[in-house]
């Protein structure tokens, strides 16, 4: 979830529990300062190096980096022909990147002409998150998409009773669950696995990746009657936010029931 999206006070609509509404046009824009040093990798060529960045916030979709023109290696683009119209910055021009023998066509666009609602984006372009092999938030890799600075994960110990049934046979117990509460989602229960009935549990070659949490490992229930796939997820190195729920596995799909006292 982000400003933007779902609940977010820069989304298309309001929630119906709130009690404003912001005067402005339903598709909104938010440009600010981001000044972590960041660098987008091809072929181990860096493409771009900035401190100078900015996130778009645009309502219904996930924050874009947008970078000074003067902070991308001209050497390796190459101007495309491709267009395209939004109808709330303008005209987007391409190109095309070029490094050790590969083309990603396309990867970066800029509006040398933008509306004047987004004049500010003049002199900035954008990469595709997918067109460069290795992002780098200072000297950290980026996992998934860039994180949002106004999500938010709390991972909290509790002592509410929690029974995870699948197939309605009972699976796990526990009086010492963790609570995940993450920006704009439902609050997850994770349990040790020590909680966990032996046996049920299958690792799964199905893997994710969480910005926020880290990457995901899955698994298989199993229980006399059923399979599950897929069914439970642990991270098994969580990013620091996430720490507190190391060892612990989340429960969910169809057949699977988490009650919560």
């Amino acid at each position: 979830m982000t400003l933007t999206l779902g609940p977010g006070p820069l989304a298309g609509r309001s929630p119906a529990d709130t009690n404003y509404e912001i005067d402005g046009p339903k598709h909104r824009l938010f440009f600010e300062d981001y000044p972590r040093r960041m660098r987008a990798l091809v072929s181990d060529h860096v493409v771009l190096e900035t401190t100078r960045g900015k996130l778009l916030h645009e309502t219904g979709i996930l924050p874009r980096l947008y970078v000074p023109i003067d902070d991308i290696d001209s050497d390796v683009l190459e101007a495309s022909e491709h267009t395209t119209h939004c109808p709330f910055k303008g005209d987007a021009s391409y190109w095309t990147v070029k490094v050790s023998g590969r083309r990603i066509e396309d990867a970066l666009w800029h509006y040398p002409e933008p509306l004047e609602p987004a004049s500010w984006l003049k002199g900035y372009a954008c990469l595709y998150d997918e067109a460069a092999d290795l992002w780098l938030q200072e000297d950290e890799p980026v996992r998934g998409h860039l994180r949002d600075p106004y999500h938010r994960v709390d991972v909290l110990a509790t002592s509410r009773q929690v029974m995870v049934k699948a197939g309605g046979e009972v699976v796990a117990e526990s009086d010492r669950p963790k609570l995940l509460f993450e920006t704009g989602l439902a609050p997850r229960v994770y349990l040790l696995r020590s909680d966990i009935r032996p046996g049920i549990l299958e690792r799964s070659e199905k893997t994710t990746v969480c910005p926020y949490k880290g990457n995901a490992t899955y698994w298989h229930v199993k229980t006399a009657g059923s399979v599950v796939e897929d069914a439970a997820w642990s991270y098994e190195a969580p990013r620091p936010e996430a720490l507190a729920a190391a060892d612990h596995l989340c429960f969910d799909g169809e057949g699977i029931e988490v009650e919560v006292s």
